[in-house]
Formats: C-alpha cells, structure tokens, sequence
C-alpha cells in the first residue's frame, strides 16, 4: 500500500493495515464512520482484527437482525449510514428482514458480511455457514450487492456504496468478503473517493415548475423522508403560496405536525385523501407516494404533479410527472423560492390555514372509540416528552393511531417502519438511535407480540447504558388483525397471546420497569424514565388504562 494511500486511512501505519480485513475497517473510518453494530464469528475474524485497532466503536448485539435495526436508527437519527456486520449464512438471513425494511424506507445502510473462500462459492460442498449465492439474498433488498473478488475490489466497492449514499437515493448496500480475502495484503488504490454529490434542478425545469404554481389556485405540498433537512424551506415556501402541508409517514416532523399550515400525515384518512384530489397542482417533495401512505392501491389526482426526486423511477411510476425535477430537495427549493420572489402569495381559493384548521376538525370528528383511548394515551406521552425526542414505533395499533394523532414537532421525531412493516422494529431501532444522537429523549413504542420478536435486545441497551423509555402497549392480542377478521366475519383465529410477564422479563435483562394504573401514574413513570442516566426503564400499559386519569 502506498504511503499515501495509508495517509488517507488515518495515523496508523503499515504494519497495521497488513491485510484486507485490517485495511477495510481503516477505510470504514476514513469514509467517517464512527460504530459498526453486529457479532463476531469465525468467518469474519480479519474484520474484527481490524475493527479492534480502529478508532470504530463496535457494538455487540444479540442477534444480527438487531443489528440491521441498530444500523437503520443510527442512520435516521444521524444521517449518516448505518453499518452491520454480519457473518456468513444465518448471520446474512438473520439481518435480511431488517435490511428490506431500510431498503423499503429509503435508509443508507451498509451491511458488511463474510462469505465463503473463493475457490468454495457456488461448489455446494456444505461448507460451514454456506448459501449457494449469498448475493442472490440480498439483492432485491439492496441498491446493490457485491462480492470483492480481490483486494482492489474493496475500496472501488467502497466509493460506489458512498455514491449511493451521498449522491442519489440513499438505499442499502450488501458487501461481501470471502473469508481468504480477508487475509490477503491490502494491494491497490486505498484512498476515499468522496462523489461529486446529490444533482441540482434544471433550470428550465424550475421554471416550469414556477409557472405552474404561480397559476395554482389550490396548490399542495406533499413531503416525504427525501425531504430530510428542508423543514425550514418547506414551511416558507408554503407561506409563499399558501398552500397547505402535507407529510408522508416518512416525512412526519420535518415540519411541525402542529404548524399552522401543515397537517402532518393524514393520508390515511379520507380527508388528506380529499386534499390531494381537490388540488389543481401538487407538489412532491421527496415522497414516492406509496400505496403503504395512502392505504389506497393509487390516489385520486386529477391537477397536475411536479415532482422533487432523486430517483428517476419516480417521475413516471403511478403518479407520472408534468413537471420533473431529478434534484435534490434543498437546492430544488432554494431555486422555486428565489424564483417566487418576496410577493405577496397569489389569490387562493381557500387560504392553507382554514384549511388544515378544516381538516383537523373532520379528522377528529370520525375517530372511533380505540383511536379515542389511543390518543389519550398520546397525549401524556407528548406532554412529558421535550419537541426534540425522537420516538421509534412498532408495528401495533397505537402506533397507527399515532400516525395520524401524534404531533411531532422535530425531524427525526417519529420513525415508524412503514414500507416492510415489520414487527419488531422498535426497540432495536431506539438502540441505534439512541447511540446516534445521545443528547435527544428516545422511545420506543411497541406491542405486546412485537417486542418478543426482538425483546433480546433490551440486553444490548442495558450493555450500552441507554436511558431508553420502552412503552408497551399490552392488550395481550393481535390486535388489528382480530378486528379485520371479525369485520370480514372470519372467526378470530391465531390472534389471542399468552405472553410473559413483561416487567419481570424486563427486569431479568436489568432494566427498570413500571405498570402504571393511569394516566397520571404513566406520566410521573415516564418522566422518571426520561431522567434517568444509567439503563433503560420498560413501561407496561394495559388496555383500559386510559379511562383511569
């Protein structure tokens, strides 16, 4: 390796950088990362030489789809990749559930597993660990998914996964190292390729666009996660038009839910639903409007669309684009708000206050009795809980409910595994959210049935000294399942729970717990959790709780 090269990966010299799993961890912590997540086995033992003479925090979980989670809160919280390593065969099945949920959700996240020796891949000769293909896995779940074949392999790999991150729509990347790699000597070119960065717009496509919106008589914003970092623009531009805001589930937050002109995900009701169609121009920022948004197979949209994306698939996908800006957000509406001027807004139909105000109104006006119970719990947790706390939901219907109930008020306040849905999100995912950004309340909100998927790693947070507050929501069922069979006359079957005591299991991995007997016991619990310095607190709710004050 050139003097250079060993320049670029940092202080350590050559003798400590005498192979390919050595030299990798170096050039994981010259690209910045700062914590890998996952387990060590036999087949990635290079890699953790490595890792253990870098400046890298590794943090051990209890099972490899813990640590995909991991990586994926660490990234939504500090935007930056996330990073697992996995070891062969089970290690790279285990994490696969996790890494289509970063995948679904647009998370940059890098899972870095071993693989067989080279001269053993696709033999079938039962190796330990051994999958025929281990990147025909992965890579419906990845932006891509690579084997190095030979120690230059890794670091042009390396610069390609940070491309991915950096310069277009940030999705999973799946590297592999055979294990005789590993111990080569790192030969080749070793220096960060940092990427040219995210696209600018067009500029005669802003000015299409600007047309557009200056002739809207009833335009609407919607935002999504490819918003991130824009909260601040998307308001003054709403405040430009008068146009309303609207969020993805994946967006909820970068605007206050509770702003004037914004209100926040609603497109799981029929009146964020209404909005949308009642528009003459829709403007889509970072959002690919999926059915899992709307619960719709597609939405009713008769105005016309200008689109904010760096992924060309989704400027003619349901939702085709008159206007396409393949750019990225920020710089896209810099350019539509220089554009637009200091004027006063044009004449509307209706002003974007009266009408967010409207649309709460109808909203609150058709919950159902369990959302009602829902959101008095909501609300003691909003009222305890500082804007900047960052809470990770489960797939469980309090959660649903706080989709469109619970009022987030900062970027990064509300994650919610909305594109896989997968059970078990929560509590790893507050783990690495919890590690990104220490200064910020984390909470998890999860189910009965889901915690158990993951419920191991409360001993990874209990290792790692996490004030985690886990609210459980325990009505020992499956809940919304068992509504959808009794309203479709299927008799209930599979969705009643024996479930452990939660408390005592909590405490058996050293965590604090509490039962709270009503709502104010729940928010004196909760405070106390938020306080604490030293480990993390599990609360139980049990259904009812909520008509005990």
């Amino acid at each position: 390796m050139s003097d250079a090269a060993i320049s670029e990966l940092g202080p350590r010299g050559p003798e400590s950088l005498a192979n390919c799993g050595q030299a990798l961890a170096a050039l994981l912590e010259a690209y910045g990362v700062e914590l890998v997540f996952g387990i060590p086995g036999v087949h990635s033992l290079e890699l953790y030489r490595g890792l253990a003479g870098s400046g890298i925090r590794h943090v051990l979980t209890r099972h490899e789809q813990g640590a995909a989670f991991m990586a994926d809160g660490y990234a939504r919280l500090s935007g930056k990749p996330g990073v697992c390593c996995l070891i062969t065969g089970p290690g790279v099945t285990n994490a696969a559930t996790a890494i289509g949920e970063a995948y679904a959700d647009s998370i940059p996240l890098l899972a870095i597993s071993a693989v067989n020796a080279r001269h053993h891949l696709g033999k079938g000769w039962g190796h330990l660990h051994e999958i025929s293909d281990q990147r025909a896995l992965t890579a419906p779940i990845t932006a891509f998914s690579a084997t190095a074949l030979s120690p230059a392999d890794l670091p042009d790999l390396m610069a390609r996964a940070f491309t991915v991150f950096e310069s277009g729509r940030p999705r999973p990347v799946h590297i592999e190292l055979p294990i005789d790699l590993q111990e080569l000597p790192a030969e080749g070119d070793w220096r960060v390729r940092r990427p040219a960065g995210p696209p600018a717009p067009q500029p005669a496509a802003v000015e299409s666009a600007l047309a557009l919106l200056r002739g809207a008589r009833r335009p609407v914003i919607l935002f999504g996660g490819g918003a991130r970092d824009c909260g601040p623009a998307l308001q003054r531009l709403a405040e430009r038009l008068d146009a309303p805001l609207l969020a993805s589930i994946a967006g909820k937050g970068l605007v206050p839910d509770d702003s004037s002109r914004c209100a926040g995900f609603v497109l799981w009701s029929r009146f964020g639903r209404d909005l949308v169609a009642e528009a003459d121009v829709l403007l889509v920022v970072g959002s690919e409007m999926a059915p899992t948004d709307s619960l719709q197979d597609s939405l009713e949209i008769s105005g016309r669309i200008i689109r904010v994306d760096l992924d060309p698939a989704k400027m003619s996908d349901l939702y085709p684009a008159e206007v396409a800006l393949l750019a990225d957000a920020g710089s896209t509406l810099a350019a539509l708000l220089e554009g637009l001027g200091d004027g006063p807004p044009p004449a509307r139909a209706e002003g974007a206050v009266e009408t967010v105000e409207a649309l709460r109104r109808g909203l609150r006006g058709e919950l159902g009795e369990a959302e009602r119970e829902h959101e008095r719990i909501l609300n003691s947790l909003r009222a305890v809980l500082p804007d900047e706390a960052a809470v990770f939901a489960d797939m469980t219907q309090i959660a649903y409910s706080a989709n469109l109930l619970f009022p987030v008020r900062s970027q990064g306040g509300w994650n919610y595994p909305a594109g896989f849905g997968t059970l078990g999100y929560a509590v790893p995912a507050a783990v690495g959210g919890a590690l990104a950004a220490p200064e910020r309340p984390v909470v998890a909100l999860v189910g009965d049935h889901g915690l158990l998927y993951t419920g191991q790693e409360l001993a990874t947070a209990v290792e790692q000294r996490l004030p985690i507050a886990i609210v459980l929501w325990n009505n020992n069922r499956l809940g919304q399942i068992r509504d959808e069979m009794l309203q479709k006359g299927i008799p209930p079957l599979g969705v009643d729970l024996h479930s452990p005591d939660f408390c005592a299991l909590a405490e058996a991995y050293g965590c604090r717990s509490r039962r709270p007997e009503s709502l104010e016991a729940f928010r004196a619990d909760l405070a106390e959790a938020l306080s604490q310095k030293d480990g993390p607190t599990l609360i139980e709710l049990r259904e009812g709780l909520a008509d005990r004050t």
